[in-house]
């Protein structure tokens, strides 16, 4: 095989200003060379590993379009604001059931585990999968392969004409299968796959079988969407912003989480986690300003706890809050830990122009075994009450998002147990108090925290203690609490 670095490789380009235009030029020079290779690569259509690896080569290139496209994203402010209004992306109603154990991904960042291959015989009417293809299908592994004519049925009714056009184009007209399709899984939940295929001919030519990989993109499918819901929401805020035409209080609205009451989350199983978050409003000060918090179950069962504080206030800070909430979301469905997230926040509001700083402190908790993995950047560290008392977490290191490039960021992890409470709050939350007195203040209301029965009581506590007509700042609190 000639050497990967043929001379009709592309060139690779120097890495332009700063860290994100030096991982676009990686990615673009890994393209050309894998690109070379599955160029150099001819493969034996009737070897079955020859077809394995050709697929294989196609499936990286895809991926690495992908990561091409969403580096630049992240690189490029989002396209200019149409002149026709942007119309609003809908976001489903809920998430995908859990698949049933045996029947879902393998480990984490495994490709193998989310590819699978088939291979169809005409003459013979017969199939054959690999392990994996059960697994992307739902299917038992003990469960005959489903011939051509039986594979509809595991699509959605509307998909089901978009698959018997691409294989009938393959089987007639001789042309490669790629392309999408739902599939529907024994407990009603959706799977999107993606199909790459081709004919096999026989010594004259006539097509005696098709062969196919076929690779599970939803979660590749919803972290686009979720880019996309965030790039509209941010154009509708610029938009919004450019034409002063709505009152900034309403623009901190369409930012954050309800300020009154509890957070939606979406539990595939028990609630272990009882969250309550809210909003306290300086009187005096009207405009939008940087607090922020968010919660979210991740697709893995997971649960995302932050709050944060971006400087400035006003209508301008609400683009950069859309921004910093939307890429929080994004990175940890797609497995970023705590600290990775703090890394990839502080290059994203760094890239900014001008630089937005902010503080933000991020958990994720993991209610298999009760842990609590977690990083700060700036911010107060979280406050743990236990039995009647409280404590402040030790903090790992890190330094406010936006501020030095590169910085590094600690994590830290610690086991709850039953009953536990943990407090997340911005600075502000006690007036007329900050740093220690501050911390003091409210590990001192442990008692009153005990005696509350659920997480919403015990914000109403915080509430009725600091949220005075007469606060002077904004200030959000987040509280989570784990079943006894």
């Amino acid at each position: 095989m000639p050497s990967h670095l043929s001379a009709d490789r592309p060139a690779a380009q120097p890495p332009g200003r700063g860290s994100v235009e030096a991982l676009i030029s990686q990615t673009r020079r890994l393209k050309g060379e894998v690109d070379a290779v599955r160029r150099d690569t001819h493969g034996d259509a009737a070897d079955p590993h020859e077809r394995w690896q050709r697929a294989l080569y196609d499936l990286a290139l895809h991926q690495l379009n992908d990561l091409d496209e969403h580096l630049a994203q992240l690189r490029d402010d989002p396209p200019p604001v149409p002149s026709a209004p942007v119309q609003p992306v809908l976001r489903q109603a809920g998430r995908p059931a859990s698949v049933p154990d045996g029947l879902g991904r393998g480990p984490a960042g495994s490709l193998l585990s989310r590819v699978g291959s088939a291979e169809w015989n005409l003459l013979t009417d017969e199939a054959s999968w690999s392990e994996d293809l059960y697994r992307i299908l739902g299917r038992s592994p003990s469960a005959p392969a489903l011939t051509l004519d039986e594979l509809p049925s595991l699509v959605l009714d509307e998909d089901r004409a978009k698959l018997t056009a691409m294989v009938t184009d393959c089987l007639v007209d001789a042309k490669p299968i790629d392309g999408e399709f739902r599939v529907v899984l024994p407990d009603g939940s959706v799977r999107t796959v993606h199909m790459m295929g081709e004919p096999v001919p026989d010594a004259d030519g006539s097509t005696a079988a098709m062969w196919a990989v076929l690779r599970d993109v939803s979660e590749l499918r919803r972290n686009q969407q979720t880019v996309r819901e965030t790039r509209d929401s941010l154009r509708r805020q610029r938009r919004r912003a450019r034409s002063g035409s709505r009152p900034p209080a309403e623009g901190q609205e369409a930012v954050l989480p309800p300020s009154h009451g509890t957070p939606g989350l979406p539990h595939r199983g028990p609630r272990s986690l009882d969250v309550a978050a809210r909003r306290l409003t300086a009187a005096a000060s009207p405009q939008a300003r940087g607090d922020w918090y968010d919660t979210f179950e991740l697709p893995d069962g997971d649960t995302l706890l932050g709050v944060g504080d971006l400087t400035g206030h006003g209508i301008t800070v609400a683009p950069d809050k859309t921004m910093l909430m939307g890429a929080l979301r994004g990175m940890a469905l797609a497995g970023s830990p705590p600290a990775r997230l703090m890394d990839l926040l502080n290059q994203l509001l760094d890239s900014t122009a001008p630089p937005a700083p902010a503080s933000a402190v991020c958990c994720r908790y993991r209610s298999a075994d009760r842990t609590l993995a977690w990083a700060q950047a700036g911010h107060p560290a979280p406050l743990l009450y236990r039995n009647g008392t409280g404590c402040m977490l030790a903090a790992p290191e890190g330094v406010p998002l936006g501020t030095t490039p590169s910085a590094a960021y600690g994590q830290a992890e610690a086991t709850l147990e039953p009953g536990d409470l943990l407090l997340l709050r911005t600075d502000g939350l006690v007036p007329g108090h900050s740093g220690t007195d501050a911390v003091d203040r409210l590990l001192g209301m442990a008692p009153r925290f005990a005696a509350a029965g659920t997480a919403e009581d015990c914000v109403r506590v915080v509430v009725e203690e600091f949220g005075a007509d007469e606060r002077e700042d904004d200030a959000c609190v987040l509280i989570a609490k784990l079943a006894a």
